[in-house]
C-alpha cells in the first residue's frame, strides 16, 4: 500500500465537480480522483478545519463512531474498475482492538480520514493504473522526471482520458464511456511501443 497524502483540490470543469489530487508520500505519483461538488466541499472543509454551527454528514458519521468507540485506524482506495473508484474504510473498536472494513466512495473515505487524522493509502495496482508521475521544477524550468516529453505527454492524455472515462460512467453515458475506453487502449498501445 502506498501512503498519499491530499495535495488539492481543483475544479474540472466537464463535469462541473473537483479533482481531488492524491500525492504519494516520499514518492513521485499523483493519483487524481473526480469528485462531486458537495463531496469537495466536505473534504475543503476538513481541510481548513471549519466548525459547522450543525454537524455536516461527514461530521455526524465521526460523532456516531466516537460514541460507539470505534476509531478510523486508515482507508485505502483500493479499487478501479471500468473508471470508478472504490475504497474501504477500516475502523478499529478502541474496547477490544477488532478490525471492521466498510465499502466506501473514496470521497467519503477521503472526507472522513481528514477528520479522524487516519492515513490514506492506496493500492500499488490502482496507482499503476490511474496515477501520473510529478513534474519537479529544475531550476525554474519543469522537467519531466522521466526526460521524455512525449511519454510525458501520452500519460497526461491517458489520466486526463481515464478521468473523463470516470465521469461518463457516473453519468450513465455508456456510449460516450465505451469511446472513452477505446481511446485508453489505443494509447496505452502507443505507450508500450514506444
Amino acid at each position: 500500500m502506498i501512503k498519499v497524502e491530499l495535495d488539492k483540490i481543483i475544479f474540472y470543469p466537464p463535469s462541473k465537480g473537483y479533482a481531488v489530487i492524491l500525492k504519494e508520500l516520499g514518492g513521485i505519483r499523483q493519483l487524481p480522483i473526480i469528485v462531486g461538488v458537495f463531496e469537495a466541499q466536505s473534504i475543503a472543509l476538513a481541510i481548513e478545519q471549519v466548525k459547522m454551527p450543525r454537524p455536516m454528514t461527514h461530521d455526524l458519521f465521526v460523532r456516531i463512531l466516537t460514541r460507539m468507540g470505534l476509531d478510523i485506524q486508515e482507508v485505502e482506495i483500493n479499487d478501479l474498475i471500468e473508471g470508478t473508484f472504490y475504497a474501504q474504510i477500516i475502523l478499529k473498536n478502541k474496547s477490544d482492538n477488532s478490525i471492521a472494513k466498510i465499502d466506501s466512495r473514496p470521497s467519503d473515505a477521503i472526507a472522513l480520514a481528514l477528520r479522524m487524522d487516519a492515513d490514506i493509502l492506496v493500492t500499488e495496482a490502482v496507482m499503476d493504473e490511474a496515477g501520473q508521475y510529478l513534474k519537479i521544477t529544475d531550476m525554474g524550468q519543469q522537467k519531466s522526471l522521466d526526460e521524455d516529453p512525449f511519454k510525458d505527454e501520452l500519460m497526461d492524455r491517458l489520466v486526463e482520458l481515464k478521468t473523463k472515462l470516470q465521469i461518463a460512467i457516473d453519468e450513465e453515458n455508456y456510449e460516450l464511456a465505451a469511446k472513452l475506453r477505446d481511446q485508453i487502449i489505443s494509447l496505452e498501445k502507443d505507450m508500450k511501443n514506444n
